[in-house]
């Protein structure tokens, strides 16, 4: 049995489809499905669906047959203002999660976020140790919140304080792949593209406000979902050390190749328009992410990564389908 918090959403619907998909054992899947994306999200699915209030009750009956806990659940919108419920949901459950799945001996694999890096201008090492994750400065209470949880796990670390027995976080880059549809204007740029390109218009990107970078120039590291899922199952399976570790390609691309990708798996010409970065988001806008990689393959994961292209085309063409979920 494994358990995936937020397993109706994005990365976690992804996961639980390769769960079964793969024939890995049963699945609990904790989470709310609040609107009708999210519920089809696991339509296909034979998962076991539980509420986030029953979460505790459900963990004390099957505790000992829990193989794993993916932690992927989270207040996950960039622009949450309301620290103290960012504090709660991301910070307070994730820590509860922890000591559970320590006292109960059970592998525990979370999601952090490349949005605990900021700027970029302290760079992005995954160096998981307290001084090296102090020196990062988040640019919004969402980057904040995952940040202080890797703090709190680097802490447990240094004062040998209980541990769950495999432990791993998962700092994800800008994952894109299918069932983002609940996500709306906080999905990856796939969907919304795809929105525009499928009926031949134009796609409104950000003109840069960076002299460094031209318009759509902007550079990200894109991550197809699947490849996400093939991590996390790595490093719950095989990984010889814990820690906290970058999930990227290691290659930025721009937003122009992206949007172009999306176009030409449809079989059409980019169309591409500009729009004005908003002004309230403009200030804390990342214009370059890339990860570093060199750890996790350090540690001997060697599969290759989907190119974006390709990672493009089978996201589209699942987008492209009378269902469009996985």
């Amino acid at each position: 049995m494994y358990i995936v918090t937020g397993g109706a959403g994005f990365i976690g619907s992804n996961l639980v489809a390769v769960l079964e998909e793969r024939a890995l054992g049963p699945v609990t899947v904790i989470d709310r499905c609040e609107n009708d994306h999210k519920t089809r999200n696991l339509a296909k699915r034979k998962a076991r669906r539980v509420p986030p209030e029953l979460m505790t009750d459900h963990l004390a009956e099957l505790a000992g047959e829990i193989k794993g806990v993916f932690h992927l659940g989270a207040l996950t919108s960039t622009t949450e203002r309301d620290v103290a419920k960012l504090t709660a949901v991301n910070v307070h459950l994730s820590q509860d999660l922890w000591r559970w799945c320590a006292k109960h001996g059970v592998p525990f694999i979370y999601a952090s976020s490349a949005a605990t890096y900021g700027d970029g201008k302290a760079g992005f090492k995954d160096d998981d140790s307290r001084a090296g994750l102090a020196h990062l400065h988040p640019l919004n209470p969402y980057g904040e919140s995952k940040h202080s949880f890797d703090l709190w796990v680097a802490e447990q670390v240094v004062e040998n304080a209980p541990a769950p027995p495999r432990w791993a976080g998962v700092k994800f880059f800008n994952v894109y792949g299918p069932n983002e549809f609940h996500k709306g204007s906080q999905a990856s740029l796939v969907p919304q593209v795809h929105a525009k390109a499928a009926q031949g218009a134009a796609y409104p990107l950000f003109r840069s406000h960076n002299p460094a970078y031209a318009d759509g120039g902007q550079m990200r590291d894109f991550i197809f979902v699947e490849d996400c899922c093939d991590v996390m199952l790595w490093l719950h399976e095989h990984a010889p050390t814990n820690g906290i570790f970058n999930l990227g390609t290691g290659k930025a691309r721009s937003f122009i190749d992206l949007a172009g990708a999306v176009y030409r798996a449809l079989g059409r010409a980019p169309v591409i328009a500009w729009r004005d970065t908003p002004a309230d988001i403009r200030d804390q806008y990342q214009y370059f992410t890339e990860a570093r990689m060199d750890r996790l393959r350090g540690l001997g994961y060697t599969a290759p990564f989907t190119s974006l292209e390709d990672g493009v085309a089978k996201t589209v063409k699942i987008l492209s389908q009378p269902d469009p979920y996985r």
